[in-house]
């Protein structure tokens, strides 16, 4: 029996162990799947806080069920740990590592690279890696694939290596880790089959095979490209919309209607989160060593850079409405998580809107029931702890950057001075006499 044929029968027949390396929003729940489908799977994590937490049963990730994940832990299918060299014992690892962005909004892959060096140090026969970390095209083949064989062992005669794209989508009701559909492209058609067939075993939503690495890593900076680009219309449309004295929602809220050919995307105060804001510079930045610039990208992404100081310059004009300068003035932003109903602060354009009110002189001060405290730029910023009577009376405006469904909005309608609403979370309070929408 060939290496690949005893590889898919441990796959089949469920004897095969999963490693996962990076233990946060991709990697944990990825684990926590292959664990309850049957796998014994070992987490790996440079972090010793998220290993104890890991071992000792903690869920730290919000859309995966605390129960499901203490059960899998309790059974011992599940477990982590910060030392590599357990690689040995796996037949399976997928790298789940984070691949932000340095300074100059370049690919920073230095937690992919050290990831694969940890894992080529430890790879052997019959063993399968695949990269789920959103990077550039060709991320796979010209920096792992190196990697992996200076091992002195061969893909596709003693290993196999594939990427598929993460696609994971905090707080998302419907869809979740098992029922999203894969996108599978390996070195060879060997380690596709493997791949896929690996994924298969676990996952519900299908998986989807392209012809090779850069195509599934391609595919996922279109995916998010395609949003981002669409983003930056809603938002320059929001723009024009206010000079026009138009309502932007409603005429997207008409425009969605038609039902074909029209997709609804919504401005907002900026991007957020570790996909949108990010991903198309990994594209931008490969553009160019084929003498190409990304004009659309790169205005799109321009556009919405520029909503958190959009945002406070509006405000700046409601206060102005009452003759209150925005120096001094008493500013409360609600919600800092980068979307509705989740703990997730990453690139949260809310950060950038308080960070500008302090450079404008406004006492500003936030409220996010799931997020009390944040780090930003090397500061810890705390919230308020309650959002009482007291608080929303005494603000000179308050600026709506996250729509949680947990605020009571006729409440803060009725309490405040003014309310300037960049997610039109208000939309369906009745009263709207001291409420400005983006």
């Amino acid at each position: 029996m060939g290496i690949k044929e005893a590889l898919l029968q441990k796959i089949g027949d469920k004897s095969a162990v999963i490693g996962i390396v990076g233990l946060g929003y991709v990697g944990l729940p990825l684990a926590t799947e292959f664990a309850k489908s049957g796998y014994k799977t070992i987490g790996f994590d440079v972090q010793d806080k998220k290993v104890q937490a890991v071992n000792s049963g903690n869920n730290y990730i919000g859309d995966i069920v605390d129960e499901v994940f203490r059960k899998v832990v309790e059974s011992g299918m599940l477990s982590a740990t910060s030392d590599f060299s357990f690689i040995r014992d796996v037949d399976a690892v997928a790298i789940c590592v984070p691949t932000p962005l340095d300074k100059y909004q370049q690919p920073d892959i230095s937690y992919v690279k050290g990831s694969t060096e940890s894992v080529a140090e430890h790879l052997h026969e019959g063993m399968v890696v695949i990269l789920e970390s959103t990077t550039y095209p060709g991320t796979t083949e010209e920096l792992l694939l190196p990697i992996l064989e200076n091992s002195g062992l061969k893909c596709g005669k003693d290993f196999f290596l594939a990427f598929s794209p993460e696609r994971v989508d905090p707080g998302n009701k419907q869809y979740k880790t098992k029922n999203t559909p894969k996108v599978i492209g390996g070195v060879g058609m060997d380690s596709t089959e493997v791949a896929a067939s690996l994924y298969r075993n676990v996952l519900e939503g299908g998986v989807y095979e392209v012809s090779s690495p850069a195509v599934a890593e391609m595919e996922k900076l279109l995916e998010n490209t395609y949003r981002n680009i669409n983003i930056g219309l809603a938002n320059e449309m929001a723009i024009i919309c206010n000079r026009m004295g138009i309502n932007v929602w409603e005429v997207i809220d008409a425009a969605k209607t038609k039902p074909y050919g029209f997709q609804a995307f919504y401005p907002g105060p900026g991007l957020g989160g570790h996909c949108i804001p990010l991903d198309p510079f990994y594209l931008t930045w490969k553009a160019r060593e084929f003498d190409y610039h990304t004009r659309l990208i790169e205005t799109s992404g321009e556009i919405n850079t520029g909503m958190p100081e959009y945002v406070v310059d509006r405000a700046m004009k409601v206060l102005n409405k009452n003759k209150t300068a925005m120096n001094g003035a008493k500013v409360l932003v609600l919600g800092v998580a980068y979307k509705a109903d989740i703990d997730d602060y990453r690139e949260s354009p809310a950060l950038n809107v308080i960070d500008l009110l302090i450079g404008e002189g406004a006492d500003t001060t936030f409220y996010d029931p799931y997020i009390p405290e944040y780090r930003h730029k090397g500061k810890t910023h705390t919230g308020v702890a309650e959002l009482t009577d007291e608080v929303l009376k005494e603000q000179d405006i308050i600026i709506i950057c996250t729509a949680h469904a947990c605020f009571d909005y006729d409440r803060i309608q009725k309490l405040s001075k003014e309310v300037f609403d960049t997610r039109n979370a208000m939309k369906d309070v009745k009263c709207r006499d001291n409420i400005e929408l983006l």
